[in-house]
């Protein structure tokens, strides 16, 4: 609560949030922190981020693991569900918490992190299974990992020769746009074919650091996508969507899925009804 009064005048429900023991974790780069409208509680960067009252009551159908990811993991952080690709769960930290996170049941955890051993495990099931040709790092954000451990990673992967694509899904991008510097693309361009999904919500996002972060990736050849999950309150109207969308193809981000905010805890105040979804 004295971190956030600092640069937000902070709600009641705000309040109520913050102080509230047990809740999923809080964490916002002073850089995404400076995007926030101080005096406006409905501004769309500050409800991704800070908490309310809101996210504090339980909601009806929701659940835990509302993807069913732990049904379908063989080996600790591995989610193979579709044939062909494999989930590979890297890190359990990001740059910044959104509140509507899917894997909050694990996410933001210090004390839940995948060690060398879950890597070699994982790496050693995907070269076990010659019908995985795709394989998604994704976490937590596998940009916060140091960047020897990820391009250990990426060397093991690129040595399984079924593996004919990596794709890493993050949103560091966005939260943490200096972290996209020449040593990290240098580091990523080395193996290709490499994809990068990247988590967009709204169009307030793209600022002259993320642009310049998203020029730096896609002239290093990386084909970039945007992920945006549909929220009420920050993106659920059609000119937010178009405005959002025009920007990211400006550049060069591919919009690729407007998702139904899932049914986890906490989440309940952000869905939306399937039919605003096809309506935009």
């Amino acid at each position: 609560v004295e971190e956030f009064s600092q640069v937000l005048n902070l709600t009641t429900s705000e309040r109520i949030a913050l102080a509230r023991p047990g809740r999923f974790r809080v964490d916002v780069t002073p850089y995404f922190a400076s995007l926030m409208d101080r005096d406006d509680p409905t501004c769309p960067i500050r409800r991704q981020v800070i908490p309310t009252s809101q996210e504090l009551a339980p909601f009806e159908a929701e659940m835990e693991d509302s993807l069913a990811e732990d049904a379908h993991s063989p080996v600790p952080g591995l989610v193979h569900r579709y044939p062909d690709r494999v989930l590979m769960l890297v890190t359990t930290q990001c740059a910044s918490y959104c509140r509507y996170c899917t894997r909050s049941r694990l996410v933001g955890d210090p004390h839940a992190q995948f060690s060398l051993a879950d890597y070699r495990e994982q790496i050693a099931y995907i070269a076990r299974h010659p019908e995985v040709r795709d394989v998604l790092i994704s976490g937590g954000d596998p940009l916060v990992l140091p960047l020897k451990t990820l391009e250990r990673l990426l060397t093991d992967i690129r040595a399984i020769p079924h593996v004919e694509i990596i794709r890493i899904g993050s949103r560091v991008p966005v939260f943490l746009p200096q972290r996209i510097d020449d040593e990290l693309v240098n580091v990523l361009k080395r193996f290709h074919p490499l994809w990068m999904n990247i988590h967009f919500n709204h169009p307030k996002e793209l600022t002259p650091e993320v642009k310049e972060a998203l020029a730096r990736l896609a002239n290093a050849g990386i084909p970039l996508g945007s992920q945006s999950v549909l929220l009420a309150g920050v993106n659920d109207c059609p000119n937010t969507i178009k405005a959002l969308v025009r920007e990211l193809v400006k550049n060069r981000v591919r919009p690729y899925y407007l998702y139904q905010c899932d049914l986890v805890h906490g989440a309940g105040h952000f869905r939306t009804t399937v039919s605003k979804g096809m309506e935009i």
